[in-house]
Formats: structure tokens, sequence, C-alpha cells
């Protein structure tokens, strides 16, 4: 699941796919706008076809929050 995540991220930030860990935070480490976030969150949701509710979206902070989110819900 991780590396599915990372390639998905990989397409929203100019690092390196090697430079995203699990720790890495979505604004800080990868440099994300909040816009940029709610286009990720799409693009989860169009990948993995869930739903994420708006008041989730904050709560994914890490590249490790949002793998845990999809494990639970898919």
């Amino acid at each position: 699941m991780i590396e599915k995540v990372i390639d998905i991220l990989v397409n929203f930030t100019t690092l390196e796919k090697n430079m995203i860990t699990e720790k890495s935070s979505l604004v800080t480490d990868l440099g994300l706008s909040s816009l940029d976030v709610i286009n990720v969150v799409v693009a989860f949701e169009d990948e993995f076809d869930i739903e994420i509710p708006d008041q989730k979206i904050k709560e994914l902070v890490t590249v490790g929050d949002i793998v845990e989110y999809l494990e639970k819900n898919i």
C-alpha cells in the first residue's frame, strides 16, 4: 500500500520517489498547498474508489496517515 500511495504522491511534488517516506509530512516535507492536498485526496478517492469525508482530510498529515486510513477503509 505504501508504494501505491507514494506513486500517487510523487505526481504532486518535485521530490524524488525515494525521498518520500511514511513519516513525510504532506505540507512540510512534500511542500503541498492546501489545494494540493485536496487534489491528492481526490486522486486517492479515484484510485481506490472510496470517499474520504472532508473532516477526515484534516487528519491526513503524513504519508503514513494516508496509508493507515486507506488500509482501514478499503
